[in-house]
């Protein structure tokens, strides 16, 4: 199958959550401007429209060759959902290579689909870790990584923990982040005025994303997370754009609008981070806005007790924190501005991922094995 000419073969890309979009775009471009057939297999984890639809359109991909529709559950009724819907696309296609994103229920679904039909898989967001297997998206990386063909890594101590669990070095590839792509290629775009108009903002302003199930599902839990932030709209007017996950349980806690507090639906990719490049500081529990705003250089404070990102916290604006300790990080996060320990953006977030990554499959798709030199740092 590897031998064959690239007219010949077909690469499907499974895309199930927001951040699935804004990773595969870069990849999907690469993949196109090297004349490689391909599809994208759009799960509908995230069903509605405002997450995912517009990131389609703000994203320039193209239509899904199929919408399998999943919608929301618990883990084990998405996840079979998945599998049964998953199988019947990949058996039609019977694709060369499937490329999978980040660690989204859809992913590990495709990824155990494609390891039992004997159809090889690409792993994109390769080797992160937060050694948290409370987790349910650390015990997918885990599995995914597992399982996986090729894997692209973003950072390089995503490398020491791919040795570490036993994967060869010769599938790992290190090659940048495609997300930073995205976000290099969407700059021209990012105007903050737009939104803020529309959502009725005037001077500085936060902006808040909480849908982590350790911070949402408890209703101890989502308390505290919303007195915290509270705490936060005490010093500045905060933003909510609130993920449809956990809404109903924050609004219970007592995060609804008020003076210093507005809630809004979720926002497109370029609206979202408009808004974001405007802000003064970010609060968050989610994975891709910690990278966003570490090129953005917006403070960011992360609030989770680990993060499978540490580069942003050594390399960028983010910084861990309990709800406990929100309020008062805020003070010195708004009193100090954006600070980068290395005053670098990390290695390799260059926008050049996509490519890097579309290089790497067109060579694998033809058979040719990449020296242990291009496998770590594949050349621009």
């Amino acid at each position: 199958m590897r031998e064959s000419s690239l007219q010949d073969t077909l690469v499907l890309h499974v895309l199930g959550a927001r951040p699935n979009f804004v990773k595969a775009a870069p990849v999907v471009n690469g993949l196109a401007d090297l004349g490689i057939r391909q599809g994208i297999i759009h799960t509908g984890q995230h069903y509605d429209a405002l997450m995912s639809d517009v990131f389609f359109a703000d994203l320039g991909l193209p239509e899904p060759i199929a919408n399998l529709g999943v919608g929301s559950g618990s883990h084990a009724k998405q996840t079979a959902a998945l599998l049964v819907g998953l199988e019947e696309v990949v058996e039609r296609e019977n694709p060369s290579l499937v490329v999978v994103y980040g660690d989204v229920n859809s992913t590990l679904a495709a990824i155990l689909v494609c390891a039992k039909l004997g159809v090889p898989t690409a792993h994109v967001e390769a080797g992160l870790r937060s050694f948290d297997r409370t987790m349910p998206e650390e015990v997918n990386r885990i599995v995914v990584d597992s399982l996986s063909d090729i894997l692209f890594a973003t950072s390089p101590e995503a490398l020491s923990y791919l040795a570490n669990e036993g994967v060869p070095s010769s599938k790992v590839h290190l090659v940048g982040n495609p997300m930073i792509d995205s976000l290099f290629a969407a700059l021209p775009k990012l105007d903050p005025v737009p939104v803020q108009e529309r959502l009725g903002v005037t001077g500085k302003y936060a902006v808040a994303t909480l849908h982590r199930p350790a911070n949402v599902d408890d209703p101890a839990a989502a308390k505290e997370l919303v007195d915290a932030v509270l705490g936060v709209a005490e010093q500045v007017p905060v933003i909510v754009p609130l993920h449809p996950r956990g809404r109903t349980r924050l609004a219970e806690a007592g995060l609804v609008d008020g003076p210093n507090l507005r809630i809004v639906d979720p926002l497109g990719y370029v609206d979202f981070l408009s808004l974001v490049r405007g802000s003064v500081l970010v609060v968050t529990d989610s994975g891709g806005v910690q990278e966003e705003t570490t090129m953005l250089e917006v403070p960011c404070l992360t609030v989770r007790p680990n993060t499978e990102r540490p580069i942003t916290v050594t390399h960028g604006t983010n910084r861990l924190v309990t709800p406990a300790s929100l309020p008062a990080a805020a003070t010195v996060a708004l009193a100090e501005g954006a600070t980068t320990p290395s005053g670098d953006l990390p290695m390799l977030w260059d926008g050049k991922a996509g490519p890097r990554i579309a290089r790497v499959i067109a060579s694998w798709l033809q058979g040719e094995n990449l020296s242990p030199a291009s496998r770590n740092a594949v050349g621009d």
